[in-house]
């Protein structure tokens, strides 16, 4: 059974910085689609972010393009989330994410292992 544990979460003013890590369970990042997602209160779990392991392709959401990196650590079996110039509604639980389709899918349905989640805050 895959494990992601997800870290890094926090309450950071808005224009600051936070920078979320996954850590899997075995090493599974060269076989698997690696994402992150969030979810506000009383909203639908949204993509965030994804890179393919095969060939080092990634996708973000619009809405984080230019604020948001993706990366991965193999050595330490880690993905990370750089998140800078947070605002307001980026305010969510994040959670890391493993699936096998390719291309990489914005649809939570298309993943099959996820993480606890870590929560991030963002204050105006």
């Amino acid at each position: 059974q895959v494990q992601l544990v997800e870290s890094g979460g926090g309450l950071v003013q808005a224009g600051g910085s936070l920078r979320l890590a996954c850590v899997g369970s075995e090493r599974i990042f060269g076989k698997y689609v690696m994402g992150w997602f969030r979810q506000a209160p009383g909203e639908e779990r949204e993509f965030v972010a994804a890179r393919r392991w095969d060939d080092g392709t990634t996708s973000y959401a619009d809405s984080v393009k230019g604020r948001f990196t993706i990366s991965r650590e193999i050595a330490k079996n880690t993905l990370y989330l750089q998140m800078n110039s947070l605002k307001p509604e980026d305010t969510a639980v994040y959670y890391c994410a493993g699936g096998y389709a390719v291309p990489i899918s914005p649809s939570p349905k298309q993943y099959v292992y996820w993480g606890q989640g870590t929560q991030v805050t963002v204050s105006s």
